[in-house]
């Protein structure tokens, strides 16, 4: 089973292997509304934990998109330039930024899982 972590910037991770598929989450594309365009990396592009990555850009705001571990991007979805309102119906599906080859596992240590993000996101409220 893929293990699946979140940061305080509202990103997710699903990581398989060494390979961490990137999104952004359920309560960020609701707090950004119609998302109606998408950034994102070129694949081999190395980044750091934190870094921005991505632009996500939406009827109310535009939102940098962060790394939320250190790694080498190996694909990027583009598909999401044609159809960026896959962030708002699927968040944690076809909606995914880009994928990375994680270069420290380490890196996953920082992030919070599912019953973590949820009590933060309800802090947030």
């Amino acid at each position: 089973m893929a293990d699946v972590r979140y940061s305080e910037e509202h990103e997710w991770i699903r990581v398989e292997g060494e390979i961490g598929t990137i999104g952004i989450t359920q309560y960020a594309q609701e707090q950004l509304g119609d998302v109606v365009f998408v950034e994102v990396p070129a694949a081999g592009r190395k980044v750091a934990k934190g870094e921005a990555i991505a632009v996500v850009e939406s009827v109310k705001a535009a939102s940098d998109i962060y790394a939320p571990v250190s790694g080498e991007v190996v694909e990027s979805n583009a598909a999401l330039a044609d159809s960026p309102g896959d962030v708002n119906a699927e968040p944690m599906g076809k909606g995914w930024f880009f994928k990375i080859k994680l270069s420290n596992n380490a890196d996953l240590d920082g992030l919070m899982d599912e019953a973590g993000y949820a009590a933060f996101v309800k802090g947030l409220g």
